[in-house]
């Protein structure tokens, strides 16, 4: 078994297609063949999730085969689920190249150096990325835009970032 902490989302099941056990999955890499060069995908808490034989590509993702899924209602059955790869799967990046991964657990502290919180998630609701800090002091979660303008400074081999709340409420104009 995998730590979750070390787990990066990469794909959801879609459900069945088609009538002979193939699967649709969504993925959330940048090639979404890459999915089947990753091996075993796991479930959220480390257990095998699928394990794909083939794939081929869709607009969403990829539609394959799994050594766990014989028919389409075991494949309907796998909707929703989640689908992680180990961190260490993955290549290392370049140099001034990150994972959103890599954000979580790193301090956020602001511009006069005291520690704000905790990276807990990097969300997407639809528009920019959004990085869920847990308060240093307690308290509920707070979203702090993933801009240049928000952090401007990444410090991730020190465990920090800077952060800058922002101050006015409304709509910005688009980057």
């Amino acid at each position: 078994m995998t730590e979750k902490s070390s787990l990066v989302l990469v794909g959801q099941v879609g459900g069945g297609f088609g009538v002979k056990g193939e699967v649709k999955v969504t993925a959330f890499t940048a090639d979404p063949l890459a999915l089947r060069a990753y091996g075993p995908l796991l479930r959220a808490d480390g257990s095998p999730g699928l394990t794909l034989s083939s794939a081929r590509p869709t607009k969403e993702g990829i539609v394959g085969r799994a050594a766990e899924i014989q028919t389409k209602e075991q494949a309907d059955a796998l909707r929703g689920l989640k689908l992680y790869v180990p961190r260490d799967r993955f290549p290392a990046p370049d140099e001034d190249e990150f994972y959103l991964a890599d954000l979580i657990g790193v301090e956020a502290r602001d511009p006069e150096g005291q520690v704000l919180g905790t990276v807990r998630a990097v969300q997407n609701f639809g528009a920019d990325d959004m990085l869920e800090i847990t308060p240093a002091a307690g308290g509920q979660t707070w979203y702090l835009p993933f801009t240049k303008v928000c952090v401007p400074d990444l410090h991730l081999s020190d465990g920090w970032l800077l952060a800058v709340r922002p101050t006015e409420v409304g709509e910005r104009e688009p980057d």
